[in-house]
């Protein structure tokens, strides 16, 4: 069962500003709220389930020359923390540094899995992500 989404965008025109995308769903009876805020050159995403605390804060960053991705832990936790994961491949998959805040239970890996999903199909339908064939020569 999915909420409807909603949509908050603050800002000047199409690349100026702030964006800002809220939004809610529903997986395996637990509520998932979003939040989106995209920078010039930088996107911070918040997933959260049971309230709105900020929990464990993750950065990711492309690094040169390979175009690898580093992370690091901002606030709480390790490398390992749900977070980390996340943020470093949609660090991969969008090409812009992630700051991402995960607040959801640790103990459930298909909730976390699902949040990720949800979270890049979003950023998909935003046009915040490179296309998949990035890279590849035809």
């Amino acid at each position: 069962m999915e909420n409807p989404v909603i949509d908050s965008k603050d800002g000047g025109g199409h690349d100026d500003g702030v964006l800002v995308t809220c939004f809610s769903e529903v997986s395996d009876d637990v509520t998932l709220h979003f939040q989106i805020i995209r920078l010039d050159k930088q996107i911070y995403a918040w997933i959260g389930s049971n309230s709105a605390k900020l929990g464990h804060m993750s950065a990711a960053a492309s690094t040169r020359p390979n175009d690898t991705v580093s992370v690091t832990s901002i606030l709480g936790g390790g490398s390992d923390n749900t977070g980390s994961g996340i943020a470093r491949r949609l660090a991969l998959r969008t090409g812009f540094n992630i700051i991402l805040a995960c607040n959801i239970p640790k103990n459930i890996p298909v909730l976390e899995a699902d949040a990720e999903k949800k979270l890049i199909q979003k950023l998909i339908s935003l046009g915040y992500t490179r296309p998949r064939s990035v890279g590849s020569t035809s």
